[in-house]
């Protein structure tokens, strides 16, 4: 039984953890680990997400969660219900317990109906992990099905702790991982049947990179999380759903440190319009977006710095964006000293792994 401790010295020793520059495993048990000290957790999904479009890039999951992965990814992106991980990413407060958002009527829930009541699961926390506007994971404690649910100050806690773990999932992505595009197999792809995901088909290339995703055990089969999670995203936008994100990809993170773009799109040939699921090892323009977002850079700082990637010449750069010469140097003083150089060069040559033609 890990030794109770204070709130203050849990959040103390969390924040710690978090500025520690941990991988993403590492700092997922030391978070979890360290708020079992504090309060009561029966069961944890912990993951990662691209800030982009906001589905998961990798997930931690502890049993009985593990077992039914699945069903929680259809039920977070193809049905209508309470504390979605992407509302809490856009909204004001970040985290929201199940008995909060029903008024302690859980079966209100399609997800405690279906899914965490049969499991023998009451009362979630759930918490989008978001600093600087960006969303870099989720965060799911479970208690066991109890009138007691989670307390006021249990929500605070996390509100306050989350900023930080998003702080500490953005540095390892900087930390932990090459810069610019790796090598490797050929795009693979998938062929999934469109009533249950079931896979039809797979190539050797998509064997040999779903391979690598770090995704920990998986109750899916084959499929990872990031690979079912596109899947299902693409059956809600089909549907019109109100949690469907903007496009059905993401990013998923491999074992050796690079990252895999993952895109499902519906199959026009019969039979039944199957669905694909690509996966292809990033570029270096998909890396360098993630690595801006990483480096904290303003909105307008990233609209400089992606123009900066392109090779775009400072004149055009100021003209495109409407900001005179001086601004714009500003703003390329302010992204030097958050990305850790000195020119425009060194700029491109961190983010892309090579040079632009000229500064």
């Amino acid at each position: 039984m890990p030794q109770r401790a204070s709130p203050a010295q849990v959040e103390h020793e969390i924040v710690r953890a978090c500025h520690q520059g941990l991988d993403v495993p590492g700092l997922q048990h030391e978070v979890l680990a360290t708020l079992r000290r504090v309060m009561s957790i029966d069961a944890a999904f912990f993951a990662t997400a691209d800030p982009d479009t906001l589905l998961f890039t990798g997930a931690h999951a502890e049993e009985p969660l593990r077992d039914a992965q699945a069903r929680f990814v259809e039920n977070e992106f193809g049905a209508v219900d309470v504390n979605k991980f992407a509302a809490l990413a856009t909204s004001s407060r970040h985290v929201a317990s199940l008995d909060d958002a029903t008024r302690h009527e859980r079966a209100a829930s399609g997800r405690y109906r279906d899914i965490m009541g049969p499991l023998g699961l009451g009362d979630e926390l759930r918490a989008a992990l978001v600093v600087d506007a960006h969303c870099w994971g989720y965060l799911c404690l479970h208690r066991e099905d109890h009138e007691l649910g989670f307390a006021r100050d249990d929500g605070d806690l996390i509100a306050r702790l989350g900023p930080h773990i998003a702080h500490g999932l953005r540095q390892a992505v900087l930390l932990h991982g090459p810069g610019g595009a790796a090598t490797g197999p050929r795009p693979g792809v998938v062929v999934l049947a469109d009533e249950d995901l079931a896979v039809v088909a797979m190539t050797p290339e998509a064997e040999a990179l779903i391979s690598l995703i770090t995704d920990g055990p998986r109750a899916t089969g084959p499929l990872p999380v990031p690979v079912h999670a596109v899947a299902t995203a693409l059956m809600s936008l089909e549907r019109g759903g109100t949690s469907a994100p903007r496009v059905p990809s993401t990013r998923a993170r491999t074992a050796d440190g690079h990252w895999l773009d993952v895109h499902a799109s519906r199959l026009q040939e019969p039979p039944d319009g199957r669905i694909a699921v690509v996966l292809e090892r990033a570029g270096g323009h998909t890396i360098a977006q993630l690595l801006l977002a990483a480096h904290g850079l303003t909105p307008r700082e990233v609209e400089v710095a992606r123009l900066v990637l392109r090779g775009t010449a400072t004149t055009t750069i100021a003209s495109t964006l409407h900001i005179s010469r001086h601004t714009l140097q500003d703003h390329l003083k302010s992204i030097f000293d958050k990305v850790g150089v000195r020119s425009r060069r060194e700029l491109v040559g961190r983010l892309l792994g090579s040079s632009p033609p000229g500064d």
